[in-house]
């Protein structure tokens, strides 16, 4: 923007100078700071005295060449310059330079101090390029060190879960064949308590039918012994009635020697009686303690077996018992 705003009061004033177009003057054609000042002064204008207008043919000036149209508008001119006007037209002209290169000197410090800070802001931006680049180039290897380790710690808790599973897995096949094993031992243990509960009934039928016999026999035997007893007494009183009728018939007969003797056939017949009562009472006391024998061998008999069912069945329902608390934990497990 400074640059067109130079090039625009350049302008300007070269019209009001010498009007027309003005030539356009790059910053090479000025120079330096002491080269500028010297080309202005030191030009030299040349007029011809044939012509009634002066010609301008040229600004005899270091770097400065004058415009060829405005040659070709004064060549023919013979008269001589102005010189009080040309030389305000210079000074004027000097003035404008002045201003320009003044102009032109600021713009330069203020390029010269954008170009600076360009600089410095490219070599803070090199830097944090720089930095960012190493950043960027430390980072990823720091977040591929931190993902392998956590790739090889999942890999690691995978192949640990994965043995564990295996474990498990095993663990469980045994416990199910543990199990159906058990199931089996159950069926067959229930078959056998169904079995002892079988015998145990039928050996209760026959605990009841020996009571009952038991108790038959030892009313018969009660019986047997009031029979006896009652016998006794009937013998007893069947001698003594006899006795009293031997004693009156040895009182009123009288004694011959060709009849038999009573007392005698009495004795045998006594004798013999009481043989026989003898006999029938060991006979009968025989019977019954054989009978109470093989009463109490059965009643023992039946309650050792009662016994031994009882047992087992208690043996039994503590095996069914641990048997369902082994099923129960293998179905919460």
């Amino acid at each position: 923007m400074s640059q067109s705003y130079s090039t625009s009061q350049r302008v300007s004033s070269y019209r009001r100078a010498f009007g027309g177009a003005s030539p356009i003057f790059s910053r090479t054609s000025f120079g330096g700071k002491g080269s500028s000042g010297s080309s202005v002064t030191s030009r030299v204008y040349q007029v011809s005295r044939s012509s009634a207008v002066p010609s301008l043919s040229s600004f005899h000036a270091t770097r400065v060449t004058p415009l060829r149209s405005y040659q070709s508008a004064y060549q023919g001119a013979g008269e001589l310059l102005d010189f009080s006007l040309a030389d305000a037209m210079n000074q004027e002209f000097l003035q404008t330079r002045t201003n320009e290169k003044v102009e032109l000197q600021e713009l330069n410090d203020r390029f010269a101090n954008y170009i600076e800070k360009v600089r410095f802001l490219e070599q803070q931006n090199a830097l944090m390029v720089a930095e960012v680049n190493r950043l960027r180039g430390k980072e990823p290897t720091r977040v591929a060190e931190m993902y392998e380790e956590e790739l090889r710690e999942l890999r690691r808790q995978v192949d640990l879960l994965t043995s564990q599973r295996a474990r498990v897995e095993v663990e469980r096949d045994n416990l199910l064949d543990d199990l159906q094993k058990l199931k089996q031992r159950l069926q067959e243990e229930i078959q056998l308590k169904e079995e002892a509960e079988n015998n145990l009934a039928a050996f209760r039928a026959d605990v009841d039918a020996a009571t009952l016999a038991r108790i038959d026999l030892e009313r018969r035997i009660e019986s047997l012994q009031e029979e006896i007893a009652f016998l006794k007494k009937v013998h007893e009183e069947e001698i003594r009635e006899l006795q009293a009728q031997l004693q009156e018939q040895h009182i009123q007969v009288e004694m011959d020697v060709s009849k038999p003797d009573l007392t005698a056939a009495l004795r045998d017949i006594r004798t013999q009686y009481e043989s026989i009562a003898a006999k029938n009472i060991a006979e009968a006391e025989e019977w019954y303690k054989s009978k109470v024998s093989d009463l109490t061998q059965a009643a023992n008999k039946n309650n050792d077996a009662l016994r031994q069912a009882k047992q087992e069945m208690l043996e039994y329902r503590h095996q069914i018992q641990s048997y369902t608390c082994e099923i129960d934990a293998l179905k919460g497990t």
